[in-house]
């Protein structure tokens, strides 16, 4: 239920200690996470403490420009030298002439829930000693830890990428961007075992939380607030364990103070979905996070122990090469580009009919359902029209096979036998089975399948195809 002002609102005090044993003469350390290294480095200890990591899908390990500072496609958390978490405090129930006066103190944290033009609530929240408080969103402000811009999924051929936002957050793609400039935060228990929980709305450069009148907003049982914020952040929680049985959980939002619903009936609809008790928002390994423009991959550390590294990556790279897979049609030696190699098509890059798996060198003939087709040389981009396999005759997509680099998304260190359809990423059987089975927010209201890698929607009966490789004749 959304209150527009109702008398409902005026029944708790003009203000109420949420925390009894508040001590308001005591003064906080500074909570700005831009004050804290984002290393979060000890210099007494020998290593930091990493609550996790967060890998934003369809970038295959690298934005495509790059990755520069808090614009990256891959996060860690470290516990920070300081604490620098808040929690809730005091509540306030004022006129809104009275808001901006409220809210002028850059020092206080909190968050203003209008609910008419002549009523607002504030909540206000003080330092906590005992979290880590970790922001993420698409301004470049300095109080934002992760910079998250939209990741152009659906669209993109092999290489995948992100809708890059321009300098100072003015440029590219960010004017029509959908993701919040202060998306979501992350609380971090700074004690074993290090949990993580995730609330919708960040705090903006003086250290709000603005809810306007249209948005989702009401009051708790027990006289509190809580709001949803315009298009949502969304959390899917796996059904069991992240690697050893994948299986997707159910897609649910997430509200400014960490409470879990069903949701809504589109993305920025202002009736909120049920209320669901028995889900929490704390972050599990494999836990996704959706801003509406981009998805998130939560990994603990736990669970980042037992993904591929670069190294091993290189190694299964090396193998596949040292086989000496040949075209069944030129019969020359194919051969996988190194994972530094992006987007740039090599001579000897393996390509595949997705709707059979076979594995041929790039050859300019069989195609089908495509109209004026030159049939000149040289190298043509991937999803140029239906091919013939010479094979076995099925007619289909012909793409070039890449190498998945990223390897937080990998569920095991198997070896790279699998494609997902139709982008041509190449990754164990494991990854591609789990990850054709997770239906990934798009748009309002609508969910699909994609290749975690580039962001790609998925096609086929099942999304991907076991690569059929010809050794060598000789």
């Amino acid at each position: 239920m959304v209150l527009k002002g109702s008398s409902e609102a005026l029944c708790p005090p003009p203000s109420l200690e949420l925390r009894p044993s508040c001590n308001k003469s005591q003064s906080s350390p500074p909570l700005d996470s831009s004050s804290q290294p984002h290393n979060g480095v000890f210099p007494e200890d020998k290593e930091p403490v990493k609550y996790g990591e967060l890998i934003i899908l369809g970038h295959n390990g690298s934005l495509a420009n790059g990755d520069k500072g808090r614009r990256r496609s891959r996060l860690a958390l470290y516990k920070r030298p300081k604490a620098n978490g808040v929690k809730p405090d005091v509540i306030h129930n004022v006129s809104t002439p009275l808001v901006s006066k409220a809210l002028s103190n850059k020092s206080q944290h909190s968050i203003s829930y209008t609910l008419s033009r002549s009523h607002s609530v504030i909540v206000d929240y003080t330092h906590d000693i005992n979290t880590d408080m970790f922001q993420i969103g698409r301004s470049t402000e300095s109080m934002i830890d992760f910079v998250v811009t939209d990741t152009a999924g659906s669209i993109t051929g092999h290489g995948g990428g992100a809708a890059e936002e321009g300098g100072g957050g003015g440029g590219g793609h960010s004017a029509q961007s959908t993701i919040s400039r202060y998306a979501c935060r992350i609380m971090c228990e700074r004690s074993a075992p290090y949990t993580a929980r995730i609330y919708a709305a960040g705090f903006d450069s003086s250290k709000n939380i603005f809810l306007g009148e249209r948005a989702a907003k009401w009051r708790t049982s027990d006289g509190l607030m809580d709001g949803l914020t315009t298009n949502g952040v969304l959390v899917m929680h796996p059904a069991g364990e992240f690697v050893s049985e994948t299986a997707p959980g159910v897609w649910r939002e997430i509200s400014v103070c960490g409470n879990v619903f069903a949701l809504r009936e589109t993305r920025s609809a202002q009736q909120r979905g049920k209320l669901v008790e028995n889900e929490s928002n704390t972050l599990q390994d494999g836990s996704l996070i959706d801003l509406c423009g981009a998805t998130l991959l939560w990994r603990t550390s736990a669970g980042l122990r037992h993904i591929p590294t670069l190294k091993q990556l290189e190694s299964l790279r090396q193998e596949l090469n040292a086989a000496r897979p040949q075209c069944p049609v030129g019969f020359n030696t194919l051969a996988f580009p190194s994972l530094a190699q992006r987007e740039i098509i090599d001579k000897k890059q393996p390509w595949v009919y997705v709707n059979c798996g076979h594995v041929h060198g790039y050859h300019n003939w069989g195609y089908r359902k495509e109209k004026g087709h030159s049939g000149s040389g040289g190298t043509a981009p991937a999803g140029t029209g239906e091919r013939e396999c010479p094979m076995c005759r099925r007619v289909g997509p012909y793409v070039p096979l890449w190498l998945g680099c990223e390897g937080g998304l990998y569920l095991d260190a198997g070896p790279p036998t699998h494609a997902f359809c139709p982008c041509g990423h190449v990754c164990s059987e494991k990854t591609v089975v789990g990850w054709s089975q997770i239906p990934l927010p798009h748009g309002t209201h609508a969910f699909h399948a994609a290749c975690p890698f580039c962001g790609t929607w998925l096609t086929g009966e099942q999304g991907h195809v076991k690569l059929i490789f010809q050794g060598p004749v000789d």
